[in-house]
């Protein structure tokens, strides 16, 4: 669907009720604005030939809203699991040159392929569990005890030789 009219009357007929739902779910008004004008672009960028219902904006905000949560969990339990497991960890410390080295040596060398292909996909690329798990043809599970695995390996390291 890519009649700039009928998104615009779409947009002026469901945005309020969609905006609302968005900031019911993510209790964040900057968010939902951004989530709900996402559906509208992937509108404008589609291929439908009907204009879609009311009921099927929400479920997509619904959609987008939990899977924007889902990221945010999977992103957090792994910050958790690692820097906070980390005690002397302060946001405003960042490891200097030599552990930097240290860390790409050991993803170099000491964690499998398949992590390391994971990590590159996350942390180089900032790609997305669900994205990442697509392109390997794994899944999310998978995606993070990779990576949880990785960072558990270089974190047993770096406290092994100081």
């Amino acid at each position: 669907m890519t009649n700039k009219n009928d998104i615009e009357q779409l947009f002026k007929a469901h945005y309020e009720q969609m905006y609302r739902l968005a900031v019911a779910l993510l209790h964040d008004d900057d968010l939902a604005r951004d989530i709900v004008h996402d559906v509208f672009i992937s509108l404008l960028n589609g291929t439908q030939a009907a204009a879609p219902s009311g009921g099927y904006l929400l479920k997509a905000v619904r959609n987008r809203c939990l899977n924007h949560i889902r990221d945010c969990e999977i992103h957090q339990r792994i910050a958790t699991r690692y820097f906070l497991n980390n005690e002397e960890y302060d946001e405003e410390d960042f490891p200097d040159e030599e552990t930097l080295q240290r860390i790409d040596s050991l993803i170099r060398y000491d964690i499998s392929t398949q992590a390391r292909r994971v990590m590159e996909l996350r942390f180089t690329d900032g790609l997305p569990f669900a994205r990442i798990a697509a392109i390997m043809g794994i899944s999310e599970t998978a995606v993070y005890r990779h990576l949880s695995h990785a960072l558990t390996i270089i974190r047993k390291k770096l406290k092994e030789n100081g």
